[in-house]
């Protein structure tokens, strides 16, 4: 059944290397306008909940109610942007990693144990830190808020630097990015999970056989998959695991292949076109005649074939995530109230744990195993990129923003550590986001043209 769910039809590889270098050139350029528009909102909240505080706390806790007779879920408007609109953010991740196994860093061997060592050391390394100075204390629990990187602010922080950053760079971060992504989402599933209920595991697992069913039958429809991922959400929702997490199950069934080669759809896109010019009469009007309408259903559906309904719906979630998921996110979650006492929570053990776990922790653990993959003969440096430039790399690995206040979170909601958490969040990231991009004017000057 993996073989199905994970198949991809054999195309050759330059246009493969053609496919994946367009898909992330968009996917790189969505980011860096998108980090704009998430500081924005990182703003907003923040003077938001310092000026009108019961507004904003207000407007995140009204509660929002949907349910059909008996089944009714009731949860606060900032649970439902965490389990609901995240969940659509973890699909997204969720094609961006099967991307990348199928045609992109991590399809051989060669090409994914570099950045997988970086993200892995940048993972580990971070918790180790944190862990040292909350041992034995409350905060022990968030250990995993300094784990993940925030693709759209690091690779905005990149999109700053323009010509002189080397694209290989760009792939570098991230691909580690999106394995980190995948070492969150384990996290959450493993150790902020609270009780299980098997009977809603069982009924989420049949919808996910479900979903896996229409990929081997050659469903391409995304209504189909949207409806059979609602059912797997709220099975998952109630399961006691976190939601997101069946973003990423959904995302494994998608399909990835094509019904049409590219030359079978270039001669037949050639014979449509020529059907509707002949279908076209003296007499133009707005409407299209019955053989033009016929023809252009044909190239409509042409079209389809061609692309994966992997790509189609990587595509068409980017700009949605990018700027409507994640700044609403940001508006709902980076909301800290400076009212208390900052000089106590500067030293609190919970905020030094993520300040030095995402600034040390994060660059020490992305340098180091990737020097260690290549010391060791595992794995090769990119083209055209030097150590220099992946230490300055490793600092932008410490920006951690999205998924390190989801985190928080669910390791500290309802407590006063929530507070302190959210505090080293935003100092560590700003502090990476300023010293990774210093670091990195100053070793890619010979880009700068």
């Amino acid at each position: 059944m993996w073989r199905h769910i994970t198949r991809v039809t054999k195309i050759p590889r330059e246009e493969r290397i053609e496919r994946l270098t367009r898909s992330f050139k968009k996917f790189t350029k969505a980011q860096g306008s998108s980090s704009i528009v998430l500081l924005g909102c990182t703003i907003v909240a923040l003077i938001w909940a310092n000026v009108w505080l019961n507004s904003y706390t207000n407007l995140w806790q009204t509660e929002l109610v949907i349910g059909i007779g008996r089944f009714v879920l009731a949860k606060p408007l900032i649970l439902w942007i965490s389990d609901g609109l995240m969940t659509v953010f973890f699909f997204l991740i969720g094609l961006e990693i099967k991307r990348e196994l199928l045609v992109g860093e991590l399809s051989t061997p060669k090409k994914a144990i570099f950045p997988i060592f970086a993200a892995l050391g940048g993972m580990l390394m971070p918790a180790v830190f944190y862990t040292a100075l909350n041992a034995g204390k409350e905060g022990v629990l968030g250990f995993g808020i300094p784990m993940a990187t925030d693709i759209a602010f690091s690779l905005g922080v990149l999109t700053l630097m323009g010509k002189r950053i080397n694209p290989s760079l760009k792939v570098f971060l991230a691909t580690s990015a999106i394995v980190d992504d995948i070492g969150a989402i384990l996290v959450i599933a493993l150790f902020y999970t609270t009780k299980i209920s098997w009977i809603s595991l069982v009924i989420g697992f049949g919808f996910l056989i479900g979903a896996a069913a229409a990929n081997w039958a050659d469903v391409r429809h995304p209504l189909i998959y949207a409806i059979l991922g609602i059912g797997l959400w709220l099975a998952i929702l109630t399961s006691g695991f976190h939601a997101t997490v069946a973003g990423v199950l959904l995302s494994l069934t998608v399909p990835a292949t094509i019904r049409i080669e590219r030359k079978k759809f270039i001669e037949l896109s050639r014979n449509l076109v020529v059907e509707f010019q002949e279908a076209c009469t003296d007499k133009e009007g707005v409407f299209t005649t019955a053989a033009q309408h016929a023809a252009l259903q044909k190239l409509e559906t042409s079209c389809q074939h061609v692309e994966t309904p992997l790509q189609r719906m990587e595509h068409s979630l980017h700009y949605w995530v990018a700027f409507i998921i994640m700044p609403i996110f940001a508006l709902a979650n980076a909301g800290v109230n400076f009212s208390g006492n900052i000089s106590t929570a500067l030293v609190h053990p919970v905020t030094l744990g993520v300040v030095v776990g995402l600034i040390v922790g994060k660059q020490i653990g992305i340098f180091l195993f990737a020097w260690i993959s290549v010391r060791i003969g595992l794995a090769v440096m990119p083209t055209g990129v030097n150590w220099q430039q992946i230490y300055g790399i490793s600092w932008l690995g410490g920006i951690g923003f999205t998924m390190s206040l989801l985190i928080a979170h669910l390791a500290f909601e309802g407590l006063p550590l929530l507070f302190m958490a959210k505090i080293g969040i935003l100092i560590a990231s700003f502090i990476a986001g300023v010293v990774g991009w210093v670091i990195l004017r100053q070793v890619c000057p010979a880009l700068e043209k």
